[in-house]
């Protein structure tokens, strides 16, 4: 005969092996053990997400980066261009069209020019060869001055670099037109060479501009140069300095847990909120005929999630922060809309218990269901 009271029993049995349910599952005690074993703060604990918490991480999310000290800065008030082999000179000798235009008055200045050979020289009329590389504008103009004197009476002589082609910056990485850009005679800044590149793509991030300069590289947050008026991080450029645009893939938040889509989500421009992390990226709302709304929070499931725990994880695994909002309050979405996020934070939302318990006893029941089947035949043999 079938016995009620051992199948209550197994129903209890059950209701106490919920922590058996599959699934993740918050272990707060065991995350702030761990917490503080390793910092050795035994007020290491999970930070509620309240009002006075948030305004401290928007205040920090605010504060201006540490300036960064150019080491080049310094010439750039005193900016002078030095030529460069494989740079074209145009030399101007005033009442001698022959040594100004010596291939015609229809050629550019750059065919027209004079060309800085391999090892610095140029070859000049009355002059000779030169050594100009190194020497500034005003140094070469004093030189062929003196040099041509014996053959010119009172030589007024102007010189200019007709295209610059010695010194170089590259341009790589997530720009519209990565490239190579030739140093001129006008001081170039890393917001100049970018411009020149044809600015950012949609997925750059220009707060981690990286600058390689003689085997180190530097990082620059240009983002506070745009939005901060940081100037300290809009280097002086010189030659052989390479300026690479990360993509934003590190940009990420990873939301899991009990939510319509476990995803990772993109932040822009490394900015994002709780709530816009838990928002459903399509902006559509369920169950109202495909309406759309940019502004629609439709992120947790109600049948399965527990929004009375949502937890974000940031740090490391031996001491990380955890934040934790209890939304069980519509009000707190408030906080959730301002809680600033940071790359490669977690954000999990709980089960709520009975759902774990309904878990079990779905992986469960078709044993049960076999082994009471089994039974029931066994006695009915009997």
């Amino acid at each position: 005969m079938r016995n009620p009271s051992s199948l209550f029993a197994l129903v209890l049995a059950l209701g106490s092996g919920c922590a058996l349910a599959p699934g993740m599952r918050m272990d707060e005690s065991g995350a702030v053990r761990r917490g503080q074993d390793t910092t050795k703060d035994p007020e290491f604990k999970i930070e509620p997400v309240t009002q006075v918490v948030v305004m401290k991480l928007m205040e920090a999310r605010a504060r201006r980066p540490v300036p960064l000290a150019d080491p080049i800065a310094d010439e750039a008030a005193h900016y002078h261009y030095r030529i460069a082999p494989y740079d074209v000179l145009q030399v101007l000798v005033w009442d001698h069209p022959e040594l100004t235009a010596p291939t015609g008055q229809f050629r550019s200045p750059e065919e027209n020019g004079n060309q800085v050979h391999a090892d610095g020289t140029v070859f000049y009329p009355y002059v000779g060869t030169v050594q100009v590389a190194g020497k500034t504008v005003e140094e070469v103009r004093q030189l062929l001055t003196e040099r041509i004197a014996h053959s010119i009476t009172k030589p007024q002589i102007d010189v200019r670099v007709a295209a610059f082609r010695g010194k170089k910056v590259q341009v790589t990485g997530e720009v519209v037109a990565p490239s190579t850009i030739p140093v001129t005679d006008v001081p170039m800044r890393v917001q100049d060479a970018l411009a020149l590149a044809k600015g950012f793509t949609s997925e750059s991030d220009f707060s981690r501009v990286t600058l390689s300069r003689g085997g180190k590289v530097y990082e620059l947050d240009l983002q506070a140069l745009y939005e901060q008026g940081d100037t300290s991080q809009n280097w002086l450029l010189q030659d052989g300095d390479v300026v690479n645009v990360p993509d934003r893939s590190r940009n990420k938040v990873f939301v899991i847990g009990e939510v319509r889509a476990p995803q990772s989500r993109l932040m822009t421009r490394g900015r994002m909120t709780l709530a816009e992390a838990l928002a459903d990226p399509s902006g559509v709302v369920s169950g109202t005929g495909g309406g759309t709304s940019g502004a629609v929070i439709n992120w947790l499931d109600p049948s399965i999630s527990n929004p009375a725990k949502i937890y974000v994880i940031r740090g490391s695994y031996d001491a990380p922060q955890i934040y934790h909002l209890d939304a069980s309050s519509p009000d707190a979405i408030l906080l959730a809309a301002q809680f600033p996020l940071q790359p490669r934070d977690v954000v999990f939302v709980s089960t709520y218990g009975l759902t774990r318990f309904n878990r079990v006893v779905q992986q469960i029941l078709p044993s049960i269901q076999a082994l009471w089947q089994t039974y029931d035949i066994v006695n009915r043999t009997r």
